[in-house]
């Protein structure tokens, strides 16, 4: 077995709308059938007994070590605790050679239980040895250091029930919510509207006092203090007992509360100058609450108990303690609901004000007291109270966390009872936490848990905002670009901030960000991070969804343009072009139950893709008789058609009429498959509401130029000749192209081609064979970067092409986009037509353009 080609599916794909890993995997002949294997899966089994059933779905066929494969690693994941269900291998093309694809719910959980999983069927196939122990542990070790920590997943979980996209930005709490112009950031349990200046007010404990005291909010006294001897005279000056904490300090680190005497101050002291300047207050008796304000709202409160163990008269402290920890709940960190307690220098301390050392056996019953202080982040345990907060107490809560500027905020109380107001009973605020931890709210040890997350979901969003904005996906063989770019034109003349990707680059309210092929998800994404964008189109290519997906969850609407042979077919086992209609309905696929997929009713592997919209379809077609069209309409319905002189809308009875003589992109309805870009381009507006006023204004003002479709028809003059330069790269691009020009008037026609080296020889040939019957002369051109071939060899296909070409009357070999041009150029006479098809878009273009300029300057 031979494993090559790891991929990280990290949006919808072509297997699933699930994250995933999918490998290419070669198995040698007898590895493709598991009867062949004596003994193999017992072995596996022996080596990893949980890993469930072969066929746990029961999909017939023939099992392979592939198979074996896919089961093995997703059950390393299940079993380490990711919420995994999805796997599947398919037999590709290639004879013993699958694709196996596994659910990940990290990625980087997913990629080490593949290479675990490789490494246990390699055993199983040597009779080898696995240590299935190690590798589980290993896995769940991993998947708790980058698996988002409880406070910050409980926050995601209510963002997706919401429907609301989310991306993490880093390997830590930091994630985008929403997209675009309506994203939202936290960090942990911090949103992006809370100021430095309030987090940096509320980590200054003394600072955070005298305001609270200043707003009328009740706080104990006390104040930093220089060094120990210090301490010990504010402890004299306020009265025993004394909390000692740091002045700067957060999660309880280096806090110690209800210090009696010198000696426990001391420990306590040093403990808490490991942290920075160190403050002394007054203790306040009774209980320790922690109320969360989200918002102007409380939302949750809970009483937080001391690390503390219960003496049996058998175990010694330690003992006890150390069963505590045995809790499945507690863990180290914070990605368990419980911490496990500690036996320290504070802990001994504690234990000395109680008499007792940690190898003490205590009597039975007797509560021994860990340490004071009751933050979970030690090993403290929580308690829900939310139903008892007086709202006396909770307007004090509520006024110290916006008397700081939080917009989330964890208010430490210390009082008796939350039943009261706090002037009642001596109580106070001791402190506010600017990021405070959200488990003893989400998991607390005792009483009802509260969805703190959807608290905090609903303060960042208003109800029905889902923190979406429009998604426009483009795919199809021919017409993706120039349908992306007028559907951005369309958004942006509604006044919408569009970003757009495409095969050029990388567009923001019509200013380049980024050049070159920019049709993948990475580009995708990084639109969706801007902040202005109001409106996205993404020109949506094969290769990026088969490398990683697509980059969105979902879309409101998506545009399949068409599906010809000749696209990249051979590559990646997509050998047919149904094979390659499956791979791009998946945008269809991904569309929201609200919004649409505009497809070719004149294609008919396009329009079979309807069912597979979980929204509503538009189609279009140039037969206004077209049967699918007919069809579609007679069920009121959208739909696109010519007739006559314009493109007419429909949906039931209501009709809109668009003049074809209106939309320069077309020239005046004579170029048919602009015509079609057209209506996909109007289907999407459509889709996104845009008014009719707008699309009309849009369409108007859309010019085929080389700025605003660089490659898409562009036509030039030069020396009384019409020149046009166009990207077309297929055989089904050279039949529409074939088509325009023949409806433009021409003396002589010309074309300069060359050929796509990671083209089949099959689609080079049939480029020549199209334009040789269309042209009298055909200036054959070979690009700097043949892709794989030979020197000369994509120059033989064309010429190949050309063997029944009746019409060709002189064909020139030329090295050299450039040249190629200029020797066009020379040849041609006032009334000529001369087809540039570009390679190095831009730079053709650009070379195009001088001897354009240089040409009329001349004249």
């Amino acid at each position: 077995m031979d494993v090559s080609r790891i991929r990280a599916l990290r949006g919808p794909n072509l297997w699933s709308r699930h994250t995933a890993i999918e490998a290419v995997v070669r198995c040698e002949p007898q590895e493709r059938q598991l009867d062949l294997l004596d003994g193999f899966e017992g072995r596996v089994r022996q080596l990893f007994p949980g890993m469930g059933p072969l066929r746990p779905d029961g999909r017939p066929g023939q099992i392979s070590v592939a198979h074996v494969l896919e089961t093995v690693a997703l059950a390393l994941q299940a079993q380490a605790g990711c919420p995994v269900t999805f796997s599947r291998t398919a037999q590709t093309v290639e004879e013993g050679v699958y694709q196996v694809v596994v659910e990940y719910s990290e990625e980087a959980v997913g990629k080490k239980a593949f290479d675990h999983a490789v490494a246990l069927v390699d055993a199983a196939l040597a009779a080898g040895a696995f240590d299935i122990e190690a590798a589980l542990a290993e896995l769940r070790e991993l998947d708790e250091d980058v698996r988002l920590g409880p406070s910050t997943g409980s926050i995601v979980d209510a963002a997706v029930v919401r429907g609301i996209p989310y991306r993490r930005l880093t390997q830590g709490s930091l994630v985008q919510f929403g997209w675009g112009s309506k994203q939202r950031r936290i960090w942990a349990a911090e949103v992006d509207n809370t100021s430095a200046v309030a987090e940096s007010i509320a980590q200054d404990k003394d600072l955070t006092k005298r305001l609270l005291a200043s707003a009328g909010v009740p706080v104990p006294t006390g104040r930093p203090v220089a060094d120990f001897a210090d301490a010990l005279v504010v402890a004299e000056e306020i009265g025993w007992p004394v909390v000692v904490k740091p002045r700067d300090g957060n999660q309880g680190k280096g806090v110690t509360v209800n210090i009696v005497s010198p000696g426990h101050l001391e420990v306590a002291y040093k403990a808490a100058f490991e942290h920075g300047e160190v403050m002394v207050e007054r203790y306040l008796p009774g209980n320790d609450f922690r109320l969360l304000v989200v918002g102007d709202r409380l939302v949750a409160a809970a009483r937080r108990d001391p690390p503390h163990v219960i003496g049996d008269g058998v175990h010694t402290v330690q003992q006890l303690v150390d069963k505590v920890n045995e809790d499945p709940r507690r863990g180290e960190g914070h990605a368990t609901s419980l911490t496990k307690i500690r036996i320290d220098d504070i802990a001994i301390a504690r234990l000395n004000v109680q008499g007792l050392k940690a190898d003490d056996v205590p009597e039975k019953g007797r509560r021994v007291i860990m340490r004071n202080n009751a933050n979970l982040s030690t090993g403290g345990t929580a308690t829900d109270v939310t139903d008892d907060v007086h709202p006396e107490v909770a307007a004090r809560a509520i006024a110290a966390a916006q008397t700081i500027g939080l917009e989330i905020c964890g208010v430490d109380v210390l009082a008796e009872s939350v039943h009261r107001p706090l002037e009642e009973q001596n109580g106070g605020i001791v402190e506010v936490n600017a990021a405070p931890g959200l488990r003893m709210h989400l998991s607390p040890s005792y009483g009802k848990g509260r969805n703190v997350g959807e608290a905090v979901i609903n303060n960042l969003y208003r109800s029905g905002d889902d923190g979406r904005i429009p998604i426009v996906a483009v795919t199809g063989t021919n017409g993706k670009t120039t349908t992306a770019r007028l559907t951005a034109h369309l958004l942006a003349t509604s006044g919408r901030c569009v970003g757009m990707t495409n095969t050029d680059g990388v567009y923001v309210n019509g200013r380049q960000i980024d050049s070159g092929d920019c049709s993948g998800p990475k580009s995708a994404r990084n639109v969706l991070m801007h902040p202005d964008v109001d409106a996205a189109v993404f020109e949506t290519a094969r290769g990026g969804i088969l490398r990683e997906g697509l980059g969105f969850d979902r879309c409101g609407t998506a545009v399949v343009t068409n599906m010809g042979a000749g696209d990249h077919l051979g590559l990646n086992y997509i050998t047919t072009v149904e094979d390659l209609a499956v791979l791009k309905r998946v945008i269809v696929m991904n569309v929201s139950t609200d919004g649409y997929a505009v497809l070719n009713a004149a294609d008919p592997i396009v329009a079979a893709m309807a069912p597979k919209c979980p929204g509503g379809v538009i189609f279009f077609a140039m037969d206004p008789h077209n049967p699918v069209l007919t069809a579609h309409r007679a069920q009121g319905k959208r739909t696109l058609c010519v007739d006559g002189d314009a493109i007419v809308v429909a949906e039931g009875s209501w009709r809109e009429h668009l003049l074809l003589r209106d939309i320069p992109l077309t020239r005046n309805g004579t170029i048919g498959f602009q015509v079609e870009n057209v209506m996909a381009s109007v289907g999407a507006a459509w889709s996104a509401g845009l008014g009719w006023d707008v699309i009309r204004n849009g369409l108007a003002s859309f010019v085929s130029d080389s700025d605003n479709a660089p490659g898409r028809f562009n036509v030039m003059t030069y020396k009384g000749a019409t020149v046009i330069a166009d990207y077309g790269h297929n055989p089904d691009a050279m039949r529409a192209l074939v088509n325009a020009v023949n409806g433009m008037p021409a003396k002589r026609r010309s074309v300069v081609i060359s050929g796509a080296g990671d083209r089949r020889d099959e689609d080079i040939r049939e480029q020549t064979a199209i334009l040789g019957d269309a042209f009298d002369d055909l200036i054959l051109y070979q690009d700097a970067c043949q892709r794989g071939r030979e020197d000369g060899e994509v120059l033989r296909l064309l010429r190949e092409g050309l063997g029944k070409a009746q019409r060709a009357q002189r064909v020139d070999d030329i090295h050299g986009e450039f040249v190629a041009i200029d020797t066009a150029l020379a040849r041609l006479q006032p009334g000529d037509l001369c087809l540039v098809l570009v390679d190095q878009v831009e730079e053709a273009l650009a070379h195009l353009a001088r001897r354009c300029a240089e040409e009329s300057a001349s004249a």
